[in-house]
């Protein structure tokens, strides 16, 4: 059951076209709010918009690179236009992981990889708190990091390095803005069932049945919604009092076996 812990707000999901920013997109409509569907991919984000909308929720789409600022902008302009303003934001938006050890690291798809994971995410933040400063009433921010960011995988360094500097920009913007009564917080979360893992245990020739043990002591994937549950948690005024955290949705896998 979804309570309305979201209702009339203005939220801005990115990569919500597919995986947990779908799951996330969806479980925010239902929660109340209304919902800014961005992603690049424009078939998917208005597949994933009109089925909000038909479900009696409240989206709109708006196609974006992250990791172009002016796009950004354009982005969080184009909410308030639309919706009058925004509340909260989930910065979910991430390419696959890297495959290759350090010493071997294919230096193009490095720059791509931190491109979107890093700059991107820091993109996003820099506008979305640009309009809550304008609005003057606070909001809220949830960067979506990696349990590879607090306990590495190895042969994914441009991954592991993005994800664990998205943290660092979590805990850097919640001191410098929580004054201003904006709260920023990170989830990591671990294995979770979307067609990136897929993609990447495809890439790395892992079956998924017998390798999701090895990453949950729960002997099993997350599915997408159990990640959007925290993020919802952490964008509501039930975390009126929690900024500059890391919420670990992951199973146990950070705290090691």
């Amino acid at each position: 059951m979804t309570f309305p812990v979201l209702q009339d707000k203005v939220a801005i999901i990115t990569g919500a076209a597919m995986g947990m920013g779908e799951a996330t997109a969806k479980l925010f409509a239902e929660a109340g709010a209304k919902v800014v569907v961005a992603d690049y991919n424009e078939e998917l984000g208005k597949k994933v918009t009109d089925e909000i909308n038909t479900a009696g929720g409240t989206a709109h789409f708006v196609r974006v690179d992250i990791s172009k600022s002016d796009q950004v902008k354009a982005m969080v302009d184009e909410t308030v236009k639309v919706f009058g303003r925004l509340d909260c934001a989930v910065n979910n938006a991430a390419i696959t992981p890297d495959q290759g050890f350090s010493a071997d690291f294919d230096e193009d798809y490095w720059d791509r990889l931190m491109a979107v994971d890093l700059k991107g995410t820091a993109l996003c933040q820099k506008y979305e708190l640009q309009q809550f400063m304008a609005q003057g009433e606070g909001g809220a921010i949830v960067n979506i990091s990696s349990v590879s960011g607090f306990r590495p995988q190895p042969g994914t360094p441009a991954y592991v390095a993005a994800k664990h500097a998205v943290w660092g920009l979590t805990k850097t913007a919640a001191m410098e803005y929580g004054p201003h009564q904006i709260r920023v917080n990170c989830v990591a979360p671990g294995a979770v069932d979307t067609p990136m893992l897929r993609g990447a245990l495809e890439q790395f020739g892992l079956d998924p049945v017998t390798y999701a043990p090895q990453l949950s002591l729960l002997n099993r994937f997350a599915q997408p919604r159990e990640i959007a549950q925290g993020t919802m948690w952490l964008c509501s005024d039930a975390a009126s009092y929690v900024t500059g955290t890391v919420l670990h949705v992951d199973a146990g896998y950070a705290t090691g076996r």
